[in-house]
């Protein structure tokens, strides 16, 4: 023998058309592998207009991406879950907050968890908009390119996750009452119409609220929201100091009160300046329970999850996002 055998291994960079790099080992591109799971439904159908172009974006920027449309309730829950068993690099949801939370709940409980990209395609995108995640595909698919990515917070309701906000009470139940097809049809306007329809039947519910094992308030409220970001239906100053990483949960919730209260306190909160006044109760926590003799439906990031009584807590940095860090 004339020497140690030495192995040479050639590594090179080409710019792609977006302007990004791709590492190519012996000439063959190194690709990543995604699973995207997409709401046909989402935002007046855009996926199934835009589903090409995207494929082809992602592909051009190192992407290489299979597709899982969601056929009903839960099924994107199950996509998810498997997408991570088969060890993907990472997994992209996109539709509204309903399919994100879906996929949430489907990778929560799973080891070694891929990170998560978003298109936000649905109708209000209250998670996009708070992680500041383009609503433009273009811009939103450019993002999950570029590989940033940023650990969050998730929360967690008696045995189902959320990764925005949970609630209950009076108008919570707005965004799973909308019909599908009137949200396809007519967008935001479908919140609003049902919301204007839901105000004139307002009512107090009773609620005993613990935080880490101790009672802050007993009395009976129109509704309470738990918080993991700051932008909550539509509106991006409900809970101001609302961060999505620091290992809280913000809690807001609005004392019995009549119509015209009620609507004084909606144009407050519009403003940020809510969480002072005598009708809310505003703390923060990392886990809590609230209990009610009555029947009180939950809200987790847009749909229905299951009724009182409930658990709440904090899994902290629990899931990487594609998201900026800033």
């Amino acid at each position: 023998m004339k020497g140690p055998l030495t192995l040479i291994v050639v590594v090179r960079i080409r710019y792609n058309q977006l302007g990004y790099s791709i590492i190519k080992t012996g000439g063959v591109p190194v690709m990543k592998t995604a699973r995207l799971i997409y709401n046909p439904t989402s935002g007046r159908e855009e996926m199934k207009k835009r589903l090409a172009d995207i494929l082809d974006r992602l592909d051009i920027g190192g992407i290489e991406a299979t597709c899982h449309a969601t056929t009903g309730e839960g099924d994107a829950m199950i996509a998810a879950a498997d997408a991570v068993e088969r060890g993907y690099d990472l997994i992209i949801a996109a539709g509204g907050d309903g399919t994100l939370n879906e996929v949430i709940n489907g990778m929560a409980e799973k080891p070694n968890l891929p990170p998560l990209g978003v298109l936000p395609l649905g109708t209000t995108n209250d998670f996009a908009r708070a992680m500041g995640i383009p609503k433009n595909w273009e811009d939103s698919c450019d993002l999950i390119i570029r590989q940033e990515t940023r650990p969050i917070d998730i929360g967690k309701a008696n045995d189902r996750y959320f990764i925005n906000i949970a609630g209950g009470g009076s108008l919570t139940e707005l965004t799973y009452e909308v019909p599908s097809k009137l949200k396809t049809m007519i967008g935001q306007l479908a919140y609003y119409l049902k919301g204007i329809e839901k105000m004139v039947s307002l009512s107090p519910q009773e609620l005993i609220i613990r935080a880490n094992g101790q009672e802050v308030i007993h009395d009976e409220f129109m509704l309470f929201l738990i918080a993991n970001t700051n932008s909550v239906g539509g509106f991006e100053k409900l809970a101001p100091g609302a961060r999505i990483d620091d290992g809280l949960l913000d809690v807001i919730a609005v004392k019995k009160c009549n119509l015209a209260e009620f609507v004084r306190l909606v144009r407050l909160a519009l403003r940020g300046e809510h969480l002072n006044d005598k009708k809310v109760v505003y703390f923060r926590t990392d886990a809590m329970d609230v209990i009610s003799p009555g029947h009180v439906q939950l809200n987790l990031d847009g749909e229905l999850g299951g009724e009182l009584p409930g658990r709440f807590r904090i899994l902290p940095q629990h899931l990487r996002i594609f998201a900026e860090n800033n």
